[in-house]
């Protein structure tokens, strides 16, 4: 894909990836709005359908979306639109250079350690830091609520 600022806006991402709706209309006449064109990289497409499936099983904003459409569309659909979305973040938070703003602090830091240990770095023992929080069910339902 390349450096992502080469694409003006996040509408340019989302139709580099396939992700956009079809819109077919002729004069003055009424739009038609169908399916995904799938026209572009399908290898990434497929990944963003997945971790917007991801996404709805796990609690904040883009779940909250993700229940609305499927409620009025269906779930596959919804899948998709999710994904649209999720490609629109990515663009900004890749062109702005900033952070997703509702991470979980402590399931992140937990995740982090993970990667660490797995890279062999070596245990803490008797040392609790920020992933210890994850552990916490009162800090835990905290951080839910804040998203």
């Amino acid at each position: 894909m390349g450096d992502v600022r080469r694409f003006g806006d996040p509408t340019k991402l989302v139709g580099y990836l396939g992700l956009n709706p079809s819109t077919r209309q002729s004069g003055e006449g009424p739009a038609y709005h169908g399916r995904i064109t799938k026209q572009g990289r399908g290898q990434a497409r497929g990944m963003l359908v997945e971790a917007a499936w991801a996404a709805a099983r796990s609690p904040g904003p883009l779940r909250a979306f993700f229940q609305r459409v499927a409620a009025k569309r269906g779930k596959p659909i919804a899948a998709v639109a999710t994904a649209r979305k999720l490609a629109m973040i990515i663009w900004h938070m890749l062109t702005k250079g900033e952070d997703y703003i509702w991470v979980r602090p402590a399931l992140l830091a937990r995740k982090f350690r993970s990667i660490e240990l797995k890279a062999g770095l070596p245990p803490e023992h008797a040392k609790r830091g920020a992933a210890y929080d994850y552990n916490i069910p009162e800090k835990r339902a905290a951080e839910r609520m804040r998203v």
